[in-house]
């Protein structure tokens, strides 16, 4: 860090103008929500809505201490959040109203506001699901050597979250700037603290990995912004971590539909009788420091900005139909690359052209980075990044714990800051463990933000069978995520596009994932010396052929084209497609094939039941059913865990016997 906090930074300073802005800022969320409420039952706000009355102290005291450059990841109770970080309350509303001209065009309603302009970067509906994403903030602007912070509030529920464990891990272990805040109100839902967690005071757990803890009276305003301030200059000065557990309470249910039998009334009225603006209030009145007509101006000016706010929002517009998949990607992408008469041929293997893109990237852009379990040291479980820990260093070569989630969502944070890392998933099994943050962060992010925030990831991760791995190591999961809208799936299956997707993914504005067969790391082959980028939206026709075309895409492709070679002895040309981009998929490359051939048999090694296969088939009985002569057909692997021993292993999965056999079938049948 470059910059030290003065000590007359730390401790609020009690005049007139700051003592008055902490209580209309409290009074400003007290009665916006109040109104929302009032709203909601009207049905002029739908979906969830989660309120903040209780709260106000922690948003208030914590906001007032920050800088515009500090970051702010908020949770699904973040209307408060948003309103002490200055995100207009007009745009606040119409967003809850869900309407064009609110803060994140309608897209994110009560749980998901956004405001880039405000360093705002949303609720999270996922408990616990914003931790990883604020140690990425912090770990770019660490490595940006930036000063500022991320502040990261969540509920004592994430306490119990893996997500919340990897997080702080990850912020200890790599001294990140990540002020976690918790807003302990004592209920997680509706299931009190003592019922859930064996530890109930939240600090100790965050002191347990060495990060600097503090608990706070969260209903005290002045409380939590000194602590605020004396965790800032902390931070400023190290660059570590620092950890507040606000003791708070929400007076309203945990959401509307909430019928609060867990807690009694009598609960709910004895901590009303100690809510921040009671406290706040009734001291600065005993002490002089507002009167009475003050107050009464607050609350009039607070009431004209919410009767603004709802006409703001009531003549808010519906965004046009046509605007629905608007930045569910980015709207402007790089052309794709231009191709060039290849250079001098090398001898290579897959393995060394990724981690020769990788060593291009990395020194064509100080950005890029790579992160993963065993990246450095180690190598790589497949060895693909060994050496390059020696080459950059570990900044930019980065181990990772053993935590999926915690350094994905990590990575997405970073690339959201403006870096560009490449996150390694050792394997397709553990990417079910950062699931989460694939799905409901990297996918969502641009389009729940109104393309305020866009996710340049590259996530890389090792797939498929053969390696006698048994069923926990063997699966070809592509098609699971090939199904998520707002991402990018690549499965390079030749050393041309081995190296060349990964340059161009790492240019792409969106989070791409990256599938690489475990059978062809060691695969050797020629590899022009100038080998560059290649287009990642495109299939490509590996083999041309006139009687039936062969969709299939990574490790399968080199069985199909042996497939192809053989069933050519025997008189059928067989047409290869290598898909290579699985989402997007090339539909017109694969109709313009079927058009030719009037016959598909689809190779995929995923399972058969809601297998991409299936997908590519429903698309081309929909667009090309009258250019078939014959059924549509896949191989697909046996709808069994892939079991280790190897001759049941290689019966599990598409061979080139069963691919020719299929095909030879499917020539039987006429028109």
């Amino acid at each position: 860090m470059t910059r030290s906090a003065s000590k007359s930074t730390v401790k609020p300073r009690l005049d007139h103008s700051h003592v008055r802005a902490l209580l209309k800022g409290m009074i400003r969320i007290r009665r916006f929500e109040g109104k929302c409420a009032e709203l909601y039952t009207q049905q002029k706000i739908r979906g969830f809505l989660h309120l903040y009355d209780g709260e106000e102290a922690v948003a208030v005291g914590v906001m007032t201490a920050l800088d515009a450059r500090d970051r702010v990841v908020a949770t699904y109770r973040e209307h408060g959040h948003a309103l002490a970080r200055s995100v207009p309350m007009t745009t606040t509303l119409a967003e809850m109203y869900g309407k064009a001209e609110g803060c994140a065009g309608g897209r994110g309603g009560s749980m998901h506001l956004f405001d880039a302009a405000q360093n705002f970067y949303g609720g999270n509906a996922i408990v616990g699901g914003g931790l990883p994403l604020a140690t990425g903030l912090a770990l770019a602007d660490k490595m940006e050597k930036s000063d500022a912070a991320t502040v990261c509030f969540f509920g004592e529920g994430a306490a119990a979250e893996g997500e919340f464990h990897e997080a702080l891990n990850l912020a200890s272990l790599w001294d990140l700037p990540v002020l976690f805040v918790c807003e302990n109100n004592g209920y997680a839902m509706g299931s009190a603290l003592s019922l859930t967690e064996a530890e109930t005071e939240i600090a100790i757990k965050a002191r347990s990995y060495k990060i600097q803890s503090e608990t706070v009276d969260g209903m005290d305003v002045i409380a939590v912004e000194a602590a605020t301030r004396r965790a800032l200059q902390a931070m400023r000065e190290s660059g570590e971590p620092y950890f507040l557990e606000c003791r708070t309470y929400r007076f309203r249910p945990h959401s509307m539909f909430d019928a609060q039998l867990y807690r009694p009334k009598s609960e709910v009225d004895e901590w009303r009788k100690k809510g921040p603006i009671v406290r706040f209030q009734g001291w600065l009145e005993q002490n002089g420091l507002l009167h009475k007509d003050e107050i009464e101006a607050i609350v009039a000016e607070v009431d004209a900005e919410i009767d603004e706010a709802v006409a703001f929002a009531e003549a808010g517009t519906d965004a046009p139909l046509s605007s629905l998949t608007d930045f569910v990607m980015a709207p402007k992408r790089p052309a794709p690359p231009k191709t060039k008469k290849p250079g001098k041929l090398l001898d290579t293997t897959y393995r060394e052209a990724i981690k020769s893109a990788i060593t291009d990237a990395m020194e064509r852009d100080n950005r890029v980075f790579l992160m993963g379990e065993d990246v450095g040291h180690y190598g790589g479980c497949y060895a693909v990044s060994k050496g390059l820990l020696d080459k950059f260093g570990p900044d930019r070569i980065r181990d990772t714990p053993l935590s999926e989630a915690g350094f994905t969502g990590a990575g997405i944070g970073a690339a959201i800051a403006g870096m560009r890392p490449i996150v390694e998933v050792m394997t397709v099994n553990f990417s079910m463990l950062a699931l989460d943050q694939i799905l409901n962060t990297a996918a969502t992010f641009r389009h729940m933000s109104n393309n305020q925030f866009g996710v340049p990831v590259v996530i890389r991760m090792a797939t498929g069978a053969g390696k006698q791995l048994a069923a926990q190591h063997s699966h070809s999961l592509e098609g699971w995520f090939a199904h998520i809208p707002g991402i990018r799936v690549l499965a390079p299956a030749t050393l041309e596009d081995a190296r060349g997707m990964l340059w161009t993914a790492l240019e792409d504005p969106d989070p791409v994932l990256i599938f690489e067969n475990v059978m062809l790391y060691n695969m050797e082959g020629k590899l022009a010396a100038n080998a560059g980028p290649v287009d990642i939206d495109r299939a490509i026709v590996r083999r041309e052929g006139t009687d039936i075309s062969l969709i299939t895409y990574g490790g399968s492709l080199w069985k199909t084209l042996e497939a192809a070679d053989a069933l050519a002895a025997d008189g059928i040309e067989a047409e290869v497609i290598d898909l290579r981009s699985l989402r997007p998929l090339d539909k017109p490359t694969i109709l313009a094939s079927v058009a030719k051939t009037h016959r598909a048999l689809i190779v995929d090694e995923g399972w058969k039941t809601g297998s991409l296969a299936a997908e590519i088939g429903m698309q081309i009985a929909e667009d090309a059913f009258f250019d078939l002569d014959a059924p549509l057909a896949r191989v697909c692997s046996e709808e069994v865990p892939v079991p280790y021993a190897q001759h049941l292993e290689a019966a599990a999965i598409p061979q080139v016997p069963r691919i020719v056999e299929a095909v030879k079938a499917l020539m039987e049948r006429r028109p």
